[in-house]
């Protein structure tokens, strides 16, 4: 494998582009016309046009994708995370041309996207799945009757969604028959399927996360948890690694049940399955991930293993360079994103970055898509940064990042630098004493 093209951009394509560089891999950029200044068109050894700024006519044109590969003779694709990175139909364009796909196959990317057939998969593999539809619901009154058997209050989900995306907590039947017509419309829009489902909602849950790899010979390991319960709209903000929730008997459970499921589909390459714990620490599968993870640095930092890497190995036919005995967990790891938004609503705030000074940030592993002088516009996801601090225990992480977010300094746009400080003052997350209801409940902005 001598060339690797990466189908994604901001601070994932520099992370690839890292590790092809110390594995001596030549690297293919593609960018937007938005994309044109960026860090990560700079660093590649290759950037090439991809189209205009809009998502629809840049990062998913997987025809043109496809056709700079070809031409670029390019060994392999990598598909970061978002965008065409669990598009089952991408990763089958990709195999077709002779070219490695840097993930699963393309029938576990399918069989795992669609979330009432995952449900399904997982149930029959003998996996806790939480208590729901095992069918699309076609009609209200099906999600009406289905609703009272499991008792309000309940989640409608799309099949197809992600990222937070086609998902209403409804109270009550009121608020199920309002939301109803309009979740499926949101759907079709956004997935291209207007299949939903519902689930019991689980309050004061949190979000425990089981990084998985597997390769072609069969081998599945698992990389420990990430507890990913700080979040805003159902979306990510803070993960950290060990969970300080779990009991060591629960976390060794989680952990067998994560193997359980990923052998139930024959797992290869990076993977996460993702479970909700409630407050007696019973688990219930959510979804598998089908590629790396926003939050995988996480991992990297307890384990001191590079996922990049592990991907492109087992990409290229190798076997996983460690057996589970052989993977050790050292310190805690916590990951900060930080966005360019409005801490007080959640809302997205672009503009042009005048200024971008981290301070002192030694000890800190920064991942940034970022410099000072590039705009952050509304056409992409407004993460910035992804700010990691590994330390020996979470007393001491908590303490290195609460005098770093004091130091950094970005000016031009909004940040939630303000939201992790307060965050981080807060004596419920101090104590990790916090559920997926923190942000909404808890925390005074």
């Amino acid at each position: 494998m001598q060339k690797i093209l990466i189908a994604n951009r901001g601070e994932i394509a520099l992370r690839i582009i890292k590790t092809c560089h110390q594995m001596g891999i030549e690297t293919v950029a593609i960018y937007s016309e938005a994309d044109r200044d960026m860090p990560f068109v700079k660093t590649a050894g290759k950037a090439l046009c991809i189209g205009e700024a809009p998502v629809a006519k840049s990062y998913l044109q997987s025809e043109k994708i496809m056709e700079i590969a070809k031409n670029e003779n390019v060994d392999a694709v990598h598909p970061g995370y978002g965008f065409l990175s669990e598009n089952a139909e991408f990763a089958a364009k990709v195999l077709k041309e002779g070219i490695k796909f840097i993930g699963p196959r393309p029938e576990t990317i399918k069989l795992m996207g669609e979330k009432i057939v995952s449900r399904k998969t997982m149930e029959e593999a003998g996996v806790p799945v939480v208590p729901g539809s095992s069918n699309g619901l076609t009609t209200i009154e099906e999600a009406c009757s289905l609703a009272d058997a499991i008792k309000y209050p309940v989640m409608l989900k799309a099949s197809s969604g992600g990222g937070g995306i086609g998902m209403i907590l409804c109270e009550n039947e009121q608020a199920l028959v309002k939301s109803f017509a309009s979740t499926k419309e949101r759907a079709l829009s956004y997935f291209g399927s207007d299949q939903v489902f519902i689930e019991k909602y689980i309050p004061n849950a949190r979000h425990i996360e089981v990084q998985i790899f597997g390769d072609d010979s069969g081998n599945i390991v698992h990389l420990f948890e990430r507890d990913c319960s700080i979040q805003r709209r159902h979306q990510k903000v803070i993960e950290e690694s060990p969970s300080p929730f779990l009991s060591e008997k629960t976390r060794e459970k989680i952990y067998d049940t994560a193997l359980k499921a990923a052998k139930a589909v024959s797992y290869v390459n990076a993977g996460t399955i993702e479970f909700i714990v409630d407050e007696q620490e019973n688990f219930y599968f959510l979804e598998m991930n089908t590629r790396l993870q926003v939050e995988h640095p996480v991992t990297e930092m307890i384990t001191g293993i590079d996922l990049v890497k592990w991907q492109i190995l087992v990409a290229r036919g190798e076997n996983l360079p460690l057996l589970q005995p052989e993977i050790q967990k050292f310190g805690h790891a916590m990951e900060f994103r930080l966005y360019a938004e409005d801490p007080a609503r959640f809302f997205p705030s672009p503009g042009r970055i005048t200024t971008l000074s981290w301070g002192d940030s030694s000890g800190v592993r920064i991942d940034a898509g970022y410099d000072e002088g590039n705009t952050v516009t509304p056409f992409y996801d407004p993460m910035i940064a992804k700010c990691i601090f590994y330390r020996k225990t979470r007393s001491e992480s908590l303490l290195a990042a609460s005098e770093f977010f004091k130091q950094v300094k970005i000016e031009g746009i909004k940040t939630n630098v303000p939201l992790f400080l307060n965050i981080l003052e807060n004596e419920e997350f101090k104590s990790g004493n916090y559920s997926t209801n923190f942000l909404i409940n808890k925390l005074v902005k």
